[in-house]
């Protein structure tokens, strides 16, 4: 190997090795970064909510959802159920705070039924909340968006967990969920930058999402990719709680994981260059917020990195680059290391560690998503829900 290929070699084992060590990094950072101050605040007058739920085909778990969140013990929000492309004759809800809008046209689309809803608004919303159609909420979840409201932020992202774990996958699944919220979740937004936006169980100002996405038409998976770039862009902070929780259907079949996973990673390729503006601009303007989320963006998802460092182990040890192997046996090795302590650093229901020998199958099916990324567009536009869950249910369960 010449001398320019092999520096062009080493600098691509770099780019990927660094995800490896990036959570723990980040976690040592997060302990000697001062801590955002978020004490309870008060509002002179209780805002105003618009829960929106957008269903798109199915409406089975619609009745749980809407007696979830009728269940709030904060009083002040209408419910806007957005029933794109479904069959509403089934569905009958007798409560003046459910508004049920079926769009005359199929929209296809998250922020096409979002802005549908915001435009059929029956009074102004000071905030607006995302709810999935699988989705259910503990009883405080309102009141604890409040609480980071009062305190000056203008977009929450609450924490996911897990409505089944009924399966494997399911377990897997949520493992992947419990890693991604501890770092890009608490540890982000504990280290001065933003929490990422999972899809649901986040909360903005309603004039802060319109100013984000109402001149953008975006169709397949993303919206949350594009609208977290577009905040943090203006240099907003994400706040996250792990007290505002949602419980979120993980995937619990083959077919139902590859098929997600093959549009999620789409995603990544059409939106991770996003990140590259945002560490530009993190140097640019000395903002710590910035330039951390743009690593965080342009991070490929979690199994890929991880093949590619397995792929990388075996070149370097095959060509008799031993200490390079070494290196980066090391580097999985802290990335477990990692993994293995946003587990313990969570609430983690010990179903989920059995799990985790079915790690090789788990990674396998989202090889297969990965040869159907180019598909992953067209797929349905949202993932097929099975669970069909009661909040009371799922306590019960735990």
């Amino acid at each position: 190997m010449n001398e320019p290929v092999y520096i062009v070699w080493i600098i691509f084992q770099l780019i990927i090795g660094y995800n490896l060590v990036f959570p723990l990094l980040l976690y040592v950072f997060y302990l000697i970064s001062k801590k955002p101050s978020v004490k309870p605040g008060t509002f002179f007058l209780a805002p105003d909510y618009a829960i929106i739920v957008t269903a798109y085909q199915q409406t089975d778990s619609l009745p749980q959802v809407v007696k979830s969140l009728l269940q709030l013990k904060y009083t002040n929000y209408l419910i806007y159920i957005v029933a794109d492309n479904c069959d509403i004759s089934n569905l009958k809800f007798d409560d003046d705070r459910v508004v049920l809008l079926r769009p005359e046209e199929t929209l296809a689309s998250n922020t096409r039924s979002h802005f549908y809803a915001i435009k059929n608004f029956e009074r102004p919303h000071t905030y607006l909340t995302i709810i999935d159609s699988d989705n259910l909420v503990e009883p405080d979840y309102l009141d604890q968006l409040n609480i980071y409201f009062a305190a000056g932020y203008s977009a929450v992202q609450g924490i996911r967990e897990a409505k089944n774990l009924d399966t494997t996958f399911a377990c897997l699944d949520a493992a992947r969920d419990i890693y991604y919220h501890f770092y890009d979740g608490k540890i982000l937004f504990g280290a001065g930058s933003s929490a990422t936006l999972a899809g649901s169980g986040m909360a903005f100002t309603t004039a802060l999402y319109r100013e984000c996405l109402e001149h953008l038409d975006i169709t397949g998976a993303g919206f949350d990719k594009v609208l977290q770039a577009a905040i943090v862009d203006r240099d907003y902070r994400i706040a996250f709680t792990g007290k505002a929780v949602v419980y979120d259907e993980k995937t619990s079949r083959p077919e139902q994981l590859v098929n997600q996973r093959a549009r999620w990673i789409n995603t990544w390729f059409k939106y991770f260059k996003y990140g590259f503006g945002m560490i530009s601009n993190g140097i640019i303007h000395f903002s710590r917020n910035q330039f951390i989320f743009g690593l965080v963006l342009v991070r490929p998802p979690l199994f890929i990195f991880l093949l590619l460092s397995v792929l990388f182990t075996f070149i370097n040890l095959i060509t008799g680059h031993f200490l390079i192997s070494a290196i980066w046996v090391l580097g999985l090795l802290l990335f477990v290391a990692g993994f293995v302590l946003s587990l313990k650093l969570s609430v983690t229901d010990k179903r989920i560690y059995q799990s985790l020998v079915n790690i090789p199958r788990f990674m396998f099916l989202q090889i297969l998503s990965l040869l159907k990324i180019f598909k992953g567009q067209k797929n349905n536009v949202a993932t097929v829900h099975y669970v069909d869950k009661h909040i009371d249910d799922i306590k019960e369960q735990k």
